[in-house]
């Protein structure tokens, strides 16, 4: 099936459209046309090829939200007008023990990505949601509620969401629970609003003194300059968890230090440079210092569920596919509250 993307063809390539074959709707696909697809930071990394796995050409975009115009002759999750979702992968080797069980992000031979990745074949080449359609089997797709008012506020949840509402939950973040939040970017505020709607203490962290009343506008109830020793050291020791959502070098061990005894640090940020972490701080508290990805299908759906139940959604301004550029330099310079969406009917009026 031809469809029209927006791609670059190297490292200094501008964007420009691109056709390119989807396959024709199987049994168990579904078929729908892209209306928004979000712009996550690791779109950049890719397409400056920062992670140094680049191929070319690319179309990026991994947090697509679109309307279903057609399904396979044995889809039974999804119906033609149904809204869908697709994030960070598209299909898995659904035989190994972590795909069976929901967990296709783990999956033994390599998830196929939505894009800068390859089907499962290992030889066809993804690619991503800054396009005008897309066909996936429906068990890796997930279904978009009607209760939701801003479907561009939507996207995001598929990267930004449930990378952060992953590690909340499976830390069991709640009700009695001092929890904090290191950076308030695209993951930041959405990890401020999961941990507040489920009842937490919440408090950011961040360089940025200006950033206080949007924490305090998200729900946080306290904000911390992490910049600030004295600080710093008055909240030492009282946190239950912490999830660092920095993808810039920052001292992590430092947050180490803010853990109560059996208190988790959760790493869902990329810092380029490798950092040292002594092992007695973690062993004297019996602290965890951990990681965390996106989760798997099962995950995703119910992550989309709850926060259509609690009126959750990203902050975000959108664009037109024109303004990529813009769009990148400002998610560089951390000039976005919180995430770019791009409205994928300006790709269609260009075609």
């Amino acid at each position: 099936m031809q469809t029209t993307g927006y791609a670059v063809d190297g490292l200094d390539s501008p964007f420009h459209t691109f056709q390119f074959q989807r396959r024709s709707v199987g049994d168990t696909d579904i078929q729908f046309d892209i209306q928004y697809c979000g712009i996550c930071h690791s779109d950049i990394h890719q397409v400056k090829n920062e992670w140094g796995n680049s191929k070319y050409p690319m179309v990026p975009g991994h947090e697509i939200i679109g309307k279903v115009v057609k399904v396979g002759s044995k889809v039974t999750k999804f119906k033609v007008g149904d809204t869908a979702g697709v994030g960070c992968f598209t299909d898995s080797c659904r035989e190994c023990n972590f795909c069976k069980d929901g967990e296709e992000q783990f999956c033994v031979k390599g998830a196929s990505l939505t894009y800068n990745s390859f089907e499962m074949d290992k030889k066809t080449p993804t690619f991503g949601g800054y396009s005008t359609q897309h066909v996936v089997d429906e068990k890796y797709a997930v279904k978009v509620s009607d209760k939701f008012t801003k479907l561009e506020a939507v996207a995001p949840l598929l990267c930004a969401g449930i990378t952060t509402y992953s590690p909340i939950r499976h830390w069991k973040v709640g009700k009695g629970t001092k929890a904090g939040i290191v950076g308030l970017g695209g993951l930041g505020h959405m990890g401020v609003k999961y941990a507040v709607s489920l009842g937490a203490e919440v408090t950011v962290f961040s360089t940025s003194p200006n950033k206080e009343q949007d924490a305090k506008n998200l729900g946080a109830h306290h904000f911390v300059v992490s910049k600030n020793e004295d600080a710093m050291k008055a909240v030492k020791g009282t946190f239950d968890f912490i999830l660092d959502t920095v993808s810039a070098d920052h001292p992590i061990p430092a947050y180490v230090d803010l853990l109560r005894p059996y208190g988790v640090l959760c790493l869902v940020g990329a810092p380029p440079t490798p950092f040292t972490m002594g092992a007695f701080p973690l062993i004297l508290g019996n602290k965890t210092l951990a990681g965390s990805t996106i989760g798997g299908i099962p995950e995703t759906q119910e992550m989309l569920d709850y926060s259509a139940e609690h009126n959750i959604t990203a902050d975000i301004e959108l664009i037109n596919i024109n303004q990529i550029d813009q769009a990148y330099e400002r998610t560089i310079k951390g000039d976005i509250k919180y995430r770019f969406v791009i409205d994928m009917n300006s790709l269609k009026s260009m075609v």
